[in-house]
């Protein structure tokens, strides 16, 4: 299977070796977000404003890989401080609508530039549906039994 690497530049730039995301059929991998401004590279300010930062990054990843915040399947939530675990249920609340994702969350002794909270995903996309007209080949291929291939 291909593995494509996706890039929004309306997300922050990757900050180490690695993919904003990667599509491997219709299954994209986002890469865990912090509340970096994409303009200014620049961590927010405080739990909340990095929270909403990381599912705006989240969201445009998302875009980019032709899916939405609507199509995670699974989140994973890192903060160093779960006493803000209410807050961000809240602020998640902003952004998702149900079915939620399936979600784990984790206290972690640092992030990355020290930021507070962290999110990484999986969104499933849609098929894309064949063009009318056109054979399917490969393992889409109808199955002939008179020739038992």
């Amino acid at each position: 299977m291909t593995k494509l690497p996706l890039h929004s530049p309306h997300a922050p730039a990757a900050i180490g070796p690695y993919s904003q995301a990667i599509r491997a059929g219709d299954t994209v991998y986002l890469s865990g977000q912090i509340g970096l401004d994409p303009a200014t590279m620049n961590l927010v300010e405080g739990l909340e404003a990095q929270a909403h930062q990381v599912f705006r990054n989240l969201r445009a990843v998302a875009q980019a890989a032709g899916g939405s915040l609507d199509d995670l399947v699974k989140i994973s939530v890192l903060m160093v401080d779960l006493g803000g675990f209410g807050k961000v249920n809240d602020i998640m609340k902003e952004y998702f609508v149900e079915p939620y994702p399936a979600r784990a969350t984790y206290q972690v002794a640092a992030l990355p530039r020290g930021a507070l909270i962290e999110v990484e995903g999986i969104v499933v996309l849609k098929p894309v549906a064949p063009i009318p007209g056109e054979s399917q080949t490969g393992p889409l291929e109808a199955f002939d039994q008179t020739k038992g291939q």
